[in-house]
């Protein structure tokens, strides 16, 4: 008897670690009886299906959520045909909660699994290996076509197994890793306020398997703890055990609740390694009548110290989160959090929306508060009694702006000195979205260089007589990124004999001296030319503060006396990926 566990992952980069925690769970009994394929949304239907068949399982169980259900859905009428002997069954938070459902729609599959899955699986295992037409109506946690069985209890973390203990199948791919279950928040949207009971790994189990993936070297690990810091003394223990341990090389990621952050907390945090860290914070609003309604608690002032705190040592990635379409936040209103956590200025700013999946409050709430969605996955708002349609679609486009402008990091700098145009960062990301509307370049989308292009000329046309300004400062943001051979032509000509005559000057005498690159001693003056770059300014664009003044006409500039900036790109920021920069007279 062979059951095949099957994932369809939203990249090749992702794993999934419901289907290796089911066989891990398993494994050391039913090993011979369980496989894993794992798949991808971006590969054919028809190819993943006759993988599966060469396979030639005697059940396949899917994992299946708002990311991959349309292509699952698509693929187990055609499974069936193809192989008919097969029992077929399904799990995971897409069908946990409206099996009735989903085992309507597809009256062929053999059950679902309803909520926590290890258990359920080994006694599935059992069945099959005890008996040929096995019956599942003992075993708790189904739901099968005689109805639901019954509830299945959650599982105590320490009888979970380990799951990497191979770690040649993760090359390359973004480790999955639980501390804890459950959440103590009742966040009405969330499926994670379902499961109330909140339960930790032994700290110093988690030690031991942290110190498996510092071993190997692996690139990036992800908590998917609901609130990691939740219980002060776990976090602390995780964190001070990898300032203890860095590798030097493993980040890791965590999605915390920044107001119950504690300033022991953050002073441990600003020790850590540049880039070991990263910090994913749902802030989701700032509107208080709509934190009330999704039933979230949450001290916003406390919240902004602690993401500035952390901010001021420049060693932590913080990635900050909306959501647009709750209770109570019409458009201004979405605005107005949108600039207060602009405000903050996080490392990534991600505007999302609303998902109303079955088994949440809000899902139950959807008909008084006027939400409509999708009727197929991501079950994404499309109005409520508050935001339009025609207001999500302008969100849509200003969501779309933050990402190749804001999340890019390409253009901090054009971006800081740009807003002091608009009456708010939310009004200039708005004004962008419609330029880019009345462009057509949400048709036809530009290339990643020419999108300077197209800033420099919305500038123009929103700061008028400041042009200089905002072509040297996209110089500037062009640069610190990369060491650009083909310039744009918005920057200056550097072919003129005055510039050569500079730079050939400069780099003979950095090979001598080595006032400004000691770390490349081994490097001639041809080869430090070109792993770095000379670039002259009129304006201060290292400078912002005073650049705003300039802009403003405060004070007064002249553009005939250049200086110049040393790019260095074999030292960069670990947290920006920008180039080591120097001012050389």
């Amino acid at each position: 008897m062979k059951f095949l566990l099957v994932a369809v992952n939203a990249k090749f980069i992702h794993s999934n670690p419901a289907i290796y925690s089911l066989y891990a769970y398993a494994r050391e009994e039913y090993e011979d009886m369980t496989g894993i394929a794992e798949y991808t949304i971006n590969q054919r239907t028809e190819d993943i299906l006759a993988k599966i068949y060469e396979s030639k399982p005697d059940a396949v169980g899917f994992s299946c959520y708002i990311w991959n259900w349309n292509i699952i859905s698509q693929l187990l009428p055609d499974l069936i045909k193809i192989l008919p002997e097969t029992d077929i069954w399904l799990g995971g938070p897409q069908v946990s909660y409206n099996a009735v459902k989903i085992m309507e729609e597809f009256p062929f599959i053999k059950g679902i699994m309803i909520g926590e899955g290890e258990v359920t699986f080994k006694e599935l295992l059992a069945g099959y290996k005890e008996s040929k037409e096995p019956d599942f109506s003992s075993v708790a946690g189904l739901y099968l076509k005689t109805g639901y069985t019954s509830e299945r209890a959650t599982t105590e973390m320490g009888k979970l197994p380990f799951l990497y203990d191979d770690i040649k199948p993760f090359a390359n791919r973004i480790i999955y890793y639980e501390s804890s279950r459950g959440c103590p928040y009742r966040c009405s949207y969330c499926l994670s306020s379902i499961d109330k009971r909140l339960r930790l790994r032994d700290i110093e189990t988690v030690k031991k398997e942290l110190e498996f993936f510092l071993k190997n070297k692996v690139s990036q690990v992800k908590f998917v703890d609901r609130t990691f810091n939740c219980i002060h003394e776990h976090a602390m223990a995780i964190w001070q055990f990898l300032y203890e341990n860095d590798n030097g090389i493993t980040n890791f990621h965590f999605e915390i609740a920044a107001d119950i952050i504690t300033d022991e907390e953050i002073n441990l945090i600003k020790k850590l390694r540049p880039g070991q860290i990263q910090l994913e914070i749902g802030v989701q609003t700032v509107n208080e009548k709509t934190l009330e309604a999704i039933n979230r608690k949450m001290d916003l002032k406390r919240l902004e110290y602690v993401v500035s705190e952390i901010k001021k040592n420049g060693n932590i990635h913080q990635h900050l989160d909306l959501i647009a379409g709750l209770p109570y936040e019409d458009y201004e209103s979405f605005g107005r959090s949108f600039d207060r956590v602009y405000s903050m200025r996080p490392d990534q700013l991600q505007l999302g929306f609303l998902k109303v999946l079955s088994g949440t409050r809000i899902s139950l709430q959807a008909e008084e508060f006027g939400i409509s969605y999708t009727e197929n996955p991501p079950y994404e708002v499309l109005y409520t009694n508050w935001l339009s349609y025609s207001d999500v679609i302008r969100l849509k486009k200003i969501e779309e702006m933050v990402e190749l402008y804001y999340n890019s990091n390409q253009f901090i700098n054009t971006l800081n000195v740009l807003v002091c145009a608009f009456p708010s960062p939310f009004v200039m990301f708005e004004k962008l979205a419609e330029y880019y509307e009345n462009k057509g370049y949400f048709t036809n989308s530009p290339s990643r260089v020419y999108r300077y292009k197209i800033l420099l000329d919305f500038a123009s046309e929103y700061d008028s007589g400041e042009d200089y300004i905002y072509a040297e400062l996209l110089t500037y943001d062009l640069y610190l990124r990369e060491n650009m051979k083909s310039r744009p032509d918005f920057c200056r000509s550097l072919t003129d004999e005055g510039y050569k005559q500079v730079r050939h000057a400069f780099y003979k005498e950095e090979e001598k001296a080595r006032r400004f690159l000691p770390e490349l001693s081994d490097y001639d003056s041809r080869q430090l030319s070109g792993m770095t770059h000379l670039e002259p300014f009129a304006c201060p664009v290292w400078d912002l503060e005073r650049l705003k003044e300039i802009r403003s006409g405060k004070i007064s500039t002249k553009k005939d006396k250049d200086r110049y900036v040393l790019f260095n790109y074999s030292k960069k920021n670990p947290l920006t990926k920008e180039a080591d920069t120097t001012i050389i007279n």
